[in-house]
């Protein structure tokens, strides 16, 4: 499953996530997620943060749950 199904499907559930205003914030971009499906069935969601300056700060780490459409904290 790409990012961009996994917006689409977590429009209703968590419709600021993945906001133009979310993504300028952290200095983030759609192409910059990278999605792992994991053994629960789950898919990992992963971005890097990066500062004004374009240093990296942290990373967003989110699990998508298929079953109900919502994204999970580790």
């Amino acid at each position: 499953m790409t990012i961009y199904e996994i917006e689409e499907k977590t429009a209703t559930t968590s419709p600021y996530f993945f906001s133009r205003d979310t993504l300028k914030f952290f200095h983030q971009t759609m192409s910059m997620f990278s999605t792992k499906k994991q053994s629960d069935g789950r898919i990992r969601i992963t971005a890097p943060m990066r500062d004004h300056t374009g240093k990296k700060v942290g990373q967003t780490v989110r699990y998508f749950n298929p079953v109900n459409n919502e994204l999970e904290h580790e």
